[in-house]
């Protein structure tokens, strides 16, 4: 039988300190906000969300707690929920770049291309360090056809991580699409060497490209 470790016993003093304090102070925006971000860390999604909503019940202008628990909603599969929850967000505060950021995210897991690319552009405008916004906007203009794109932003991804795998599986995909294909197993190999995952059928059909 496995013991917790140190930082899972801190963190469940931590919760049990948090609902402590929540019973003597029951409209404490704070006190539910801080207590669904360690439901969270501790993988108890749905209390964390009901902390969340509470935390926008006490405080209805808590943009952090809209931007978190549309983050919940994006880990549940939950896409319109995340949506809903960051445009919230984003209609307190238009220049929150995180929810423009996670817009751009759920658009893509939807398809959306279009969108994800405005939103993702739009974060990227308001804090040019949003990686995953790069990222995001890498994989949208590959779905939209337009490779060249895709490889300006995923060189702007490697120049905020210099190590991030899939900026250069984003390059191989584009310069493949290019049929630049030395390029394209070039930045591939890189990718894979950083450990970007991959199921047998991919790798098997980029080894073909390798060897033809």
């Amino acid at each position: 039988m496995s013991h917790p470790s140190e930082a899972q016993m801190k963190l469940n003093l931590h919760i049990k300190y948090l609902k402590q304090q929540l019973f003597f102070e029951p409209a404490s925006a704070p006190l539910h906000y801080n207590l669904a971000l360690a439901y969270a860390q501790k993988g108890m999604l749905e209390e964390a969300i009901s902390e969340f909503k509470q935390a926008i019940e006490c405080e209805p202008n808590l943009v952090e707690a809209y931007v978190n628990l549309g983050g919940i909603h994006y880990q549940k599969g939950d896409l319109d929920a995340c949506i809903d929850a960051n445009r919230r967000a984003i209609a307190l505060n238009p220049r929150m770049a995180t929810a423009h950021s996670n817009l751009g995210s759920a658009h893509l897991q939807q398809g959306d291309f279009q969108n994800a690319i405005e939103a993702s552009r739009t974060a990227i405008e308001l804090d040019p360090n949003q990686l995953q916004a790069h990222n995001n906007l890498a994989v949208a203009y590959i779905q939209a056809e337009d490779p060249q794109s895709s490889i300006e932003a995923s060189h702007k991804a490697l120049e905020i991580n210099e190590k991030f795998p899939p900026a250069h599986y984003n390059l191989a995909v584009a310069h493949r699409m290019l049929g630049d294909l030395p390029r394209a197993m070039e930045h591939f190999n890189r990718a894979k060497t950083m450990g970007f995952p991959l199921d047998a059928a991919t790798q098997a059909e980029w080894e073909n490209i390798d060897q033809s």
